[in-house]
């Protein structure tokens, strides 16, 4: 699994009609120590209705195709899990805010 943060949706009408409704994310990977973003996108499936701005874990290559949503699609990475809380050598590094 690798933590990564929500940024953005991509859009694609025209697709292999496996992938049709699935929703695509933009995902940019997490440096664990300071939550800060690596500057490496790619996009990945969606299985648990994340939103723009969360933290995630992603699964990728044979892995991203285990989910109940994504199972015999073609899918390199998928989204498993939204983070509530990282911590690192017993400090708390990130929180998800609950509005």
């Amino acid at each position: 699994m690798v933590l990564a943060r929500v940024a953005g949706t991509v859009v694609a009408t025209r697709k292999e009609p496996r992938l049709e409704g699935l929703t695509l994310l933009l995902l940019e990977r997490l440096d664990p120590a300071t939550m800060a973003g690596k500057g490496e996108y790619l996009v990945a499936m969606d299985s648990v209705g994340a939103g723009v701005g969360e933290v995630v874990f992603y699964v990728a290559g044979s892995s991203a195709r285990m989910t109940a949503a994504t199972e015999g699609k073609p899918s390199d990475a998928a989204i498993i899990a939204i983070v509530d809380a990282v911590e690192l050598d017993g400090a708390l590094v990130y929180r998800k805010d609950v509005a």
